[in-house]
């Protein structure tokens, strides 16, 4: 048995759940459009891998913290069916249902915080996820986190701390991702895969030949 794991945002999905939570809240008046603006610019930030993730991070919890629990789920329940049912790869839920068939564990480790992702990772019937933790207190959401964020290196961090608490390793690992920022974590595992790349990790793939996929276009 070894660990399969998958990155989430554009990885799995055909689409990046984080900014399209952004994209629901102002199309739905939730937001004003400055918030349009400011989720595209960290966007953009994210795709050179120059974001800060505390800066975006008090940025996008805001709305946890200004709202009622009630509303959220309820808007949460919208944003699911509307923006990310539509964007889930059918060749990721085939990979993912292979590597159970092998006997894998299967781990999703994203920044996205957990207000978004433990829902995902439900859809696509993975029970093990690292996510950004959001702080719930006292019937409300905080608006702070309360674990360091699964965000490039911090995806090591969070990832060691898991394997520690499960008395599990990397040997014979997975990890597939699109995304730069996983870097760190594609040379540690024994078999990174890189999934509908972006061009600088492509290049980088390429060079150090590692496998490149797409469940995007099979």
């Amino acid at each position: 048995m070894a660990l399969a794991i998958f990155d989430l945002d554009n990885t799995l999905l055909n689409g990046d759940s984080d900014y399209l939570w952004g994209e629901f809240l102002v199309e739905n008046d939730i937001v004003d459009d400055t918030h349009h603006r400011k989720n595209n610019n960290f966007y953009d930030q994210y795709l050179a891998g120059k974001m800060d993730i505390l800066e975006f991070l008090i940025f996008q919890l805001r709305t946890l913290a200004d709202n009622s629990p009630e509303n959220l789920y309820k808007w949460r329940k919208q944003y699911l069916q509307n923006k990310i049912n539509p964007i889930i790869l059918r060749a990721g839920q085939k990979l993912i249902a292979s590597h159970k068939q092998q006997g894998d564990e299967i781990l999703v480790i994203t920044a996205t915080n957990s207000f978004i992702a433990m829902p995902i990772a439900k859809k696509l019937e993975i029970q093990n996820l690292i996510s950004t933790e959001v702080e719930f207190i006292d019937g409300s959401y905080s608006g702070r986190i309360t674990s360091i964020p699964s965000y490039q290196g911090g995806k090591i961090i969070r990832l060691n701390k898991w394997l520690e608490c499960r008395h599990f390793d990397l040997r014979g690992s997975y990890f597939y991702s699109d995304s730069y920022n996983d870097i760190s974590l594609l040379r540690l595992v024994d078999h990174p895969v890189v999934v509908d790349a972006d061009d600088k990790l492509k290049s980088i793939a390429i060079k150090l030949g590692w496998k490149l996929s797409s469940l995007r276009h099979t």
